[in-house]
């Protein structure tokens, strides 16, 4: 089964890992889901963000 990662230092899809590790956000099951990589952890990063500042308001 073929992956895909998603270089954060280049902005480019790898199919399979190609680059140094510390770069690469993956694996992804398809190119589609690698190139929306940077979207889905800024959504992550929002949530857990709204999550700790509704705990700390506890």
């Amino acid at each position: 089964m073929t992956e895909y990662w998603y270089n954060v230092r280049t902005a480019q899809i790898e199919e399979g890992p190609q680059s140094s590790w510390k770069h690469l956000l993956g694996p992804y099951a398809t190119p589609e889901d690698a190139a929306a990589a940077l979207e889905r952890v800024k959504a992550n990063n929002e949530r857990w963000d709204e999550e700790e500042e509704n705990d700390d308001a506890r």
